[in-house]
């Protein structure tokens, strides 16, 4: 298990699969988000960052909110779709919170300051 799951499985009180989960959902979003420099460098600090990738629920716009981006022609926004993602793990929206500020606490630990408040500005909103 890597360094940043098991932070995330003291600091915030998840299991295994939903620390990897979530992570894996959050770094998906960050790859479509980030430039791919950016991301090149998240995936080296982050140890398996692609095969978290692989590991996150896909679920799709199902539910309320996905019917509803459907009939008005769009798709669920990227918090949207992390909030359903991290729904499909057992979790609320509310841990998204929770999650990002050790994503970010671990990336500055690697040096990697300037590249944690990118993404702390761009997991703001949507």
């Amino acid at each position: 298990m890597n360094e940043l799951v098991q932070q995330l499985i003291s600091s915030v009180g998840v299991d295994q699969q939903q620390a990897e989960g979530g992570l894996g959902l959050i770094l998906g979003t960050l790859k479509d988000k980030l430039g791919g420099g950016d991301f090149e460098q998240l995936s080296n600090m982050v140890p398996d960052a692609q095969g978290l990738i692989d590991k996150a629920p896909t679920g799709g716009s199902g539910g309320l909110m996905g019917m509803a981006a459907s009939m008005f022609g769009g798709g669920l926004g990227d918090m949207a779709k992390l909030a359903q993602g991290f729904s499909g793990l057992g979790m609320d929206a509310g841990m998204l919170g929770r999650f990002l500020p050790v994503l970010t606490g671990f990336l500055e630990g690697k040096g990697g300051g300037d590249l944690a408040g990118k993404i702390a500005g761009l997991m703001q909103g949507d």
